[in-house]
This record gives C-alpha cells, structure tokens and sequence, in this order.
C-alpha cells in the first residue's frame, strides 16, 4: 500500500468514526422513568420505534432497557447520576469500572452515542451540590480516558447544563455565564469538548421564559408562528422565535470566553400539555404546535441553524416520552409527554418532519393563553385510596399554623365526618398557608386544583389568590 492509500484510508476511516458518532438527523425523545403507571422498558422501546424516534437519552443506565434497545438503529444517551461524579472524578478505577458496567455490556450491539455526566449539575447551589461542581470535568475526563483504553472512538462525553448557567440571555448578544462559575468550571469544561469535539448539551424550554411574561413576549414567537421579527441592536442579527434567541444567547457567551465553535445538543426542549390552573399556556394545543414546529425546523433542508450559527443541524431530544405522576412541584412537571402512561398519544406528531401540519387531526382548543387571575382551592381527587387519603391528611394537619385547626370536633369544619371532606379542608388550608415557602397542590396524585369554591355554610375553605 502506498503513502498515499494509506493516508486515503485513514482519512476514510476517521470519516466514518466521525460520522458514527454524529448524532443521526431524527429528533430524539428523553425517557423518563418517575411514574409508578408506565409501559414496560419493551413496550416502550416499541412506541420509541414506531414513532420513528432517531435517539433516545435516559436518565441513567438502565440495563433492562439498555439490553432491549440492542440491534435497534437507535442512537443512546446515557447517564452518569450527579451521586456517583465525585468518586469518578477522584478515582480512575471507578470510571473504569462504570464504563465495563455501563458501556462494555452492552455496546456495540446497543448504539450508546454519549454519556453525559451529571444532570443540571451547575443548578444546584446547596453547598453539597456546589461541591460536585469542580468534579464535573475530571470525572468528564476520566470517562473519556476509560474510552479511549478500550479504543471507543464513536462515544462522546458531555454533561447537560440548564439555561440558568448564565448570567444574561437578552438580547442574545449580552449572553454571559454566572460569574460564579464562569472561569472556575466553564473555561475548563469548554476546553474539554472542544478538544474532544463534544457538544454542550443544553436544556432549554421557551415556554419558561414566555410564560413568566406572558403579556411582552407573543406566544407565537415562543412556538415558532409568528412574523415578529427581533433584531439585537448590538450583533444586528434578526431573530423570528425564542428558542433561537435562547440558544445564541449561550453561542454569545461561549463567544466571550474564546470558543468560537463548540457545537449545541438540545438535551432537552419541550412544551407542558397541561397543568395547574395558574400555568399559563400549558395545554395540549399548544404543546402540539411547539413540537411539530420544533421539528419541522430541525429536520428542515437545507439545514437552518439558528442566526449566530447559520446552516448547522442542531440535534435535539423532546422532554419527554410520558407524563410522569411522580415527578414533584407544579402540575406542569408532570405533563410534558407525548404519550399518556398506557402508550397511547397525548396528540399526533411525527418525529421525521416529513408529515405535513395540515393532516393533523384537529387539537383541541386552548383556553389558559392569558394569565389566570381569581381564586383556587385544592380538594382531594375523587375515587382515591382512602388509606392514602388518610395519610395525606395526617401529613397537612401535622404542619401546624393552625392548618387543621377548624377540623377539631365542635368547630365549624368537623362536619360531615368524611375523609374526603377533611382532606379537601387540610389541603386547601395547607396549600394557602405553605405555598409561599413552595408548597403546591398535588400530595402524590391525591388533590387537584379547582376554581368552584368547596365551602359549605359556617365552613369556609382557605383559598388561594392567583
């Protein structure tokens, strides 16, 4: 073989490593697993399938699903818990072995493309989250190193961070990190996928920032439908959606501290289908539109990019696969699916792009688009577990303030004697009272929001002011 065919062959075979490790150009779906109703792992893997799902991230490293997703043609992203980075990070043996139990078991039967280490590592100020965060990036590299002992070349590493690691995003020009991370773990973990030719993984949600101001920014824009047109009056480029602003914001700011061309992953991007009734926008209409959209830009040709980064295909995984009834906190946090918990459709999309918007069935129309503003009340959820109520109920009136104080027998709420009755008082009178400090209205599944007002003669339920 000549000089030259040698050189020929190995620039054929570092494309075709290159291009084995690009993520394809389907748009991928995160699968989540807190929901105590969901599919099977195989059940699942087939709704991913059929739905022509490009990718899929987990949440860790399944091994069920992992096993199951073996001689499919879909790309896998999996995941190193936030638990495990310092022991990584501080032991070369650990990476190793996390690689032999997590990667050499099942690859490359199982299409593993990235592990990403961590998860929203850098959103987590408490000191013990603060003290992962100078692990993230030697255990990043100690991941690295175990791959390259076993001459894994087509696997990346990378870590997906959310958009409140930076301090500004508007205009999209003033974008710059926290200073509190900045040059102690940004400038590191930037050198390392640039040298390793990484992505920054992202987790970016329009749907945060329009619904926090609902009034000055156009829901179309968030959803990719309007005609606005945003110029930044410093870069000049011109801007007609939010989730092109939000992405160069973060272009921008790697900008800023010498990285010009660190290539973005949309980790995760979605829209909630549905939620509390203080949570604007949230439903299934529009949770439809963005994804479609969403879509229909991604898999677009030619390719569209965002302003600051014209013509490059950014991949991109929808948050998520299923509404999950154990996530916590706001309604939204469980309705981000695109499939309820028995595997059928929450609605109709098509993960290729190729299905045009007009043979769609009709969504069903939206009525939250504007702020709520009026009372709520939270009651137990009918045809409940009455042991579980119970328990529920013990749990509001031992939090004090007074909460179950109009329960005792004699006052003005002990009857009728009914667990329903008194779970709906407890809730609604801890709900008023804790829901500054965050306390929210769903005790595991068994209370739901309602604008009717419970009370009933002397017994006045406590409500809430939205």
């Amino acid at each position: 073989m000549t000089r030259k065919m040698r050189g020929d062959a190995l620039l054929f075979f570092s494309l075709l490593v290159l291009s084995d490790a690009m993520p394809s150009g389907k748009i991928g779906v995160n699968y989540g697993l807190l929901g105590n109703n969901l599919p099977s792992a195989g059940q699942s893997i087939e709704s991913l399938r059929a739905m022509k799902a490009g990718s899929v991230k987990l949440y860790d490293a399944n091994p069920e699903i992992l096993r199951l997703l073996a001689g499919t043609d879909i790309r896998v992203s999996i995941m190193v818990p936030n638990y495990e980075i310092i022991n990584i990070a501080t032991n070369q043996t650990s990476a190793n072995k996390w690689v032999e139990d997590n990667v050499l078991a099942y690859h490359p039967e199982t299409m593993i493309r990235t592990i990403l280490v961590g998860n929203e590592v850098l959103s987590y100020c408490s000191d013990e989250g603060k003290r992962i965060w100078n692990h993230l990036v030697p255990a990043m590299r100690r991941i690295k190193i175990s791959l390259r002992a076993q001459d894994i070349r087509n696997i990346k590493v990378g870590t997906p961070l959310a958009m409140d690691v930076l301090q500004t995003t508007f205009p999209p020009s003033t974008g710059t990190f926290r200073p509190d991370i900045s040059t102690t773990v940004m400038v590191p973990l930037l050198k390392f996928l640039n040298s390793t030719k990484s992505f920054f993984f992202i987790d970016v949600y329009p749907y945060f920032p329009w619904s926090e101001n609902p009034i000055n920014i156009n829901l179309d824009y968030a959803l990719f439908q309007s005609n606005i047109k945003y110029t930044d009056p410093s870069s000049g480029l011109v801007y007609t959606n939010l989730l092109d602003q939000m992405l160069d914001s973060l272009v921008f700011a790697m900008t800023k501290l010498g990285f010009h061309s660190i290539r973005l992953s949309i980790a995760e991007t979605g829209w909630p289908n549905a939620g509390d009734i203080g949570e604007t926008g949230a439903s299934i209409y529009n949770a439809a539109t963005y994804n479609r959209n969403l879509v229909t830009k991604m898999t677009g040709q030619p390719l569209i990019g965002t302003p600051a980064r014209p013509g490059l295909f950014i991949p991109a995984f929808i948050f998520s696969l299923y509404d999950e009834n154990q996530k916590t906190g706001p309604g939204t946090e469980r309705h981000w699916g695109l499939l309820h918990p028995n595997g059928t459709s929450i609605y109709q999309i098509d993960l290729t792009g190729k299905r045009a918007s007009s043979d769609y069935e009709p969504l069903p129309a939206t009525h939250n688009d504007m702020p709520y503003e009026g009372k709520s009340w939270c009651v137990a959820t009918p045809d409940v577990n009455l042991t579980e109520l119970e328990r529920a109920l013990t749990f509001a009136c031992s939090q004090g303030n007074g909460t179950c104080e109009a329960l005792t027998p004699g006052k003005e709420c002990y009857e009728p004697l009914s667990v329903i009755w008194h779970a709906s008082f407890a809730f609604s009178s801890y709900w008023a009272k804790f829901r500054s400090q965050g306390a929210n209205c769903y005790f595991n599944g068994l209370a739901v929001q309602t604008t009717s007002d419970p009370s009933r003669g002397l017994c006045q339920f406590p409500s809430v002011t939205i």
